[in-house]
């Protein structure tokens, strides 16, 4: 695993989009797609966005996988995450290949379904955020760090729904709903890449937990240590609690 720290959101996003677009580039090349898993949230905007102006890439030849949806949220609310995607990735690119998490559908249906599709090839990268509880997906604390089940069904803890009231997705917490789809902690281990973009003060606490503390379901994100190809990408204020000898190292 490497850290990497930036001075702010657009430098962080910026680095992370190219090293991303690079891994996509790099995939089709080998073997003629690229089967790319990704994040939506507040802290992804920039890198999303700076990753849909890069150049060269077939995006015709990306095949996208959905990582966490809310159940129960349409996909007409502001903090779906299907939503995100579409605006933020996909209406961008052109991808034409696209597996969204239906949060109206019967949700263990759409697990199933979504479970084939994922498990039918590897994946070639993973992007992914880490919670301000540490979470990883919507994979909450206590995480499961065992099951091989590509996607499950999951409870939302307190601090997560509280987090989707802080970024102004929901007015209040009443508001969030209490279970979601989530890709597995095991499958997004089983990405050939990883990368990860924090960003933000709000995020510092769990990233000091993830980075610094034991590897446990307790730190989700702090499984990503055992990844052998996870880059972390930080900004001042996500890394502010790290040692100085870790940020010294990234």
């Amino acid at each position: 695993m490497v850290l990497k720290v930036f001075n702010d959101r657009v430098s962080l996003g910026g680095a992370a989009a190219e090293q991303a677009a690079t891994a996509i580039r790099r995939a089709i090349r080998d073997h003629g797609q690229a089967r790319v898993i990704a994040a939506t949230a507040a802290s992804q905007l920039e890198f999303l966005d700076a990753l849909t102006k890069a150049t060269d890439i077939e995006w015709q030849r990306v095949e996208l996988f959905h990582l966490d949806e809310y159940i129960g949220l349409p996909i007409t609310h502001p903090g779906s995450f299907r939503k995100m995607l579409l605006e933020q990735l996909i209406q961008k690119t052109g991808i034409s290949r696209y597996y969204l998490l239906d949060g109206d559908a019967d949700a263990p249906d759409v697990v199933r379904r979504a479970s084939a599709a994922l498990a039918s090839a590897p994946v070639d990268i993973a992007f992914v955020g880490i919670g301000e509880n540490g979470h990883l997906a919507f994979n909450d604390p206590p995480a499961d760090f065992e099951t091989q089940e590509p996607y499950l069904i999951v409870n939302l803890d307190e601090a997560c729904r509280l987090q989707q009231v802080g970024e102004a997705w929901f007015s209040d917490i009443s508001q969030v709903p209490t279970q979601a789809i989530s890709m597995s902690v095991r499958q997004i281990l089983k990405a050939k890449e990883i990368l990860a973009v924090v960003p933000d003060t709000r995020k510092a606490q769990a990233v000091k937990a993830c980075f610094e503390g034991e590897i446990s379901p307790m730190a989700p994100a702090s499984i990503l240590r055992t990844h052998p190809n996870a880059t972390i990408y930080l900004d001042h204020n996500s890394a502010a609690l790290l040692s100085t000898a870790l940020k010294t190292t990234a």
